[in-house]
């Protein structure tokens, strides 16, 4: 994973550096405590406390391995400064052939969310849409079929 760039903005990168610290320094010490108390408390095998400790624990690592993992890889990228082209980071509104009208964002692929319209740049619509300008048309294979899309606008900000 460490020789495949991942692509994130600086808010993104914060924001699991945060969680990686978060875990480390504090979660993760606090569930270790909690499993030497229930293992103190003797019978192991029906001690519900330490079962379910030692469950939470794995998980806490794997996600502190993932996270590791994933920031070793990140490449962060500034903001674009001009609009003239889509690029990572920019807010593009677009009309489908109904005359539905959306706005997503271009963003890496650890800080999509759809409901919030943000799109990895990975994906099949975020791929369409890189170097392309206003009123340019773009269609996109989707597990629902083809859609395409007219770009209306090209933003930096909501």
């Amino acid at each position: 994973m460490a020789d495949i760039k991942n692509y994130i903005s600086t808010p993104g990168a914060v924001k699991l550096r945060t969680e990686l610290d978060l875990l480390f320094r504090v979660e993760r010490p606090k569930v270790v405590r909690n499993v030497a108390a229930a293992a103190a408390e003797g019978d192991r095998s029906e001690n519900a406390e330490y079962i379910y400790g030692k469950k939470r624990l794995r998980e806490i690592d794997r996600r502190l391995e993932w996270l590791s993992k994933t920031l070793d890889a990140i490449m962060i990228i500034e903001p674009p400064r001009s609009c003239e082209v889509i690029a990572f980071l920019h807010f593009v509104e677009l009309e489908d052939d109904h005359g539905k009208v959306l706005t997503v964002r271009i963003v890496g692929q650890d800080e999509t969310d759809a409901k919030a319209g943000c799109i990895s740049w990975r994906s099949p619509v975020g791929r369409a849409l890189l170097q392309k300008r206003v009123d340019d048309r773009v269609t996109v294979q989707t597990p629902g079929g083809q859609v395409s899309f007219t770009i209306l606008d090209v933003r930096l900000t909501a």
